[in-house]
């Protein structure tokens, strides 16, 4: 696991655009997997400055989202979905149909869940897997004591990450209580991963992924046995 320290969130923002751009260019095809939320927000931002700065053709770029909140379409304000194109999608010159996100208003979640572990597998794999980490060292929306070995599937929210989601919303009642996310060995499957974490409330969790025993207690701690993991953080550990 690398670890790189940057000195605020702009630089570990810009640091990982520029990662994620050089892989682009310097693939014949790649596939995505990207979060959503308020950490990589500025790094859509600048991801898409350089894209278009440089003319970088997207037409092989192919994305996969972690997760979407259920009950929620494409087109509410505070779905994963209207997120990515408001964020992303829209900025750049990808094409629609290589954008992927699970859909939390399908009729069968469990279905819903399978077929998109399904699509990632006929699309190859995710190449680099992008993710934040959360105050209690969650990742995409698998809480502690989420098997390590479960696929896609859906999740009931803890209080605190409805909390903590809840800015996105007008009030913590309007907050879905149910989501479907990644699981972590479809992350865990990914060629690359590169964790971004920033501020002091990431800290703990951050050390006890680093150097903590691994443990579904801490779900980001099963990122000590992937083969490629950079960490690019803020906070210093």
């Amino acid at each position: 696991m690398e670890i790189i320290n940057v000195h605020d969130y702009d630089e570990m923002s810009r640091k990982c655009a520029q990662f994620i751009a050089g892989k682009i260019t310097s693939s014949e095809r790649i596939v995505l997997g990207l979060p959503t939320g308020g950490t990589p927000l500025k790094m859509y931002h600048y991801l898409a400055q350089i894209i278009n700065e440089n003319n970088i053709d997207m037409s092989h770029v192919y994305t996969v989202n972690l997760d979407e909140y259920v009950g929620l379409d494409g087109s509410h304000e505070a779905s994963y979905r209207h997120y990515m194109q408001t964020a992303f999608f829209d900025k750049v010159n990808i094409p629609d149909e290589n954008t992927f996100i699970p859909n939390g208003k399908a009729s069968d979640l469990e279905k819903e869940a399978a077929d998109y572990d399904r699509l990632i597998e006929e699309l190859g794999g995710i190449d680099l897997m992008i993710m934040g980490i959360g105050r209690n060292g969650h990742i995409a929306f698998n809480e502690p004591g989420t098997p390590f070995d479960q696929g896609t599937h859906v999740i009931q929210l803890t209080q605190n990450t409805i909390e903590a989601n809840a800015r996105f919303f007008e009030s913590d009642d309007e907050v879905p209580g149910y989501a479907l996310t990644m699981g972590l060995q479809t992350m865990m499957n990914a060629k690359s991963i590169v964790l971004l974490a920033s501020g002091e409330k990431k800290k703990d969790a951050l050390f006890r992924m680093i150097e903590g025993e691994v443990t579904e207690d801490l779900p980001a701690s099963i990122l000590q046995k992937h083969s490629d993991v950079t960490v690019i953080t803020d906070t210093e550990i």
